[in-house]
Formats: C-alpha cells, sequence, structure tokens
C-alpha cells in the first residue's frame, strides 16, 4: 500500500520526527530504523483514518486560497465553520489538504 507523506507536518508527526532526529543524533536509533518508523507512522495513520473516523463535517468559510499540484488540493479558509452532528466550531483560519485516496491503492 501506499501513502502519503501528509501526516508527517500534524503535531504528533512532528513530534515523532523530531524525537527520531534526537535519538539518531544521541546514537539510540540507526538513521536506517528511524525511516522505517516514520513509514510505519505514514500507514497506520492512514488505515486508523479509514478504519476509525466515521464522524461527518460540513465546513463553510470564506475561500482565501486554493491550490491543485501534484494530484493533492489545498485550501486555506477565512473565517471557517465545522460543524458535526453534536458540536460546532469557528475558527479565524484554517489549512486543508486533500489527497484521492485511489491514488493509495496504485
Amino acid at each position: 500500500m501506499a501513502t502519503f507523506e501528509l501526516y508527517r507536518r500534524s503535531t504528533i508527526g512532528m513530534c515523532l520526527t523530531e524525537t527520531l532526529d534526537e535519538m539518531v543524533q544521541s546514537g539510540t536509533l540507526s538513521p536506517e530504523l528511524a525511516i522505517q518508523v516514520l513509514v510505519q507512522f505514514d500507514k497506520s495513520m492512514t488505515e486508523a483514518l479509514e478504519s476509525q473516523v466515521k464522524t461527518k463535517v460540513s465546513i463553510k468559510g470564506h475561500l482565501h486560497t486554493y491550490r491543485f499540484c501534484d494530484n493533492v488540493w489545498t485550501f486555506i479558509l477565512q473565517d471557517a465553520m465545522f460543524k458535526s452532528e453534536d458540536r460546532q466550531e469557528n475558527v479565524s483560519r484554517v489549512k486543508i489538504v486533500a489527497c484521492d485516496s485511489k491514488l493509495l491503492t496504485q
């Protein structure tokens, strides 16, 4: 299964990357093993989001910027409202990165 490396830019992905870098620098972990951990993280995040997240959310806001490059959509919204069945959140600015999940099976 192919995966995207998008989740490495999330908070948990960046913390994992920083920790792995520290372990490589201190000699606790080899660079090869650190790369294997990151690849497994990409796979695990993709699988978890596919199988465990069932909530649907609608998003409304002012589209500030959008782009499509290498089969990846990037949207920047201002004054966005996220609404689910039981909750609503307003944020002043949000960046959404979206990829075609069909590309993961190629």
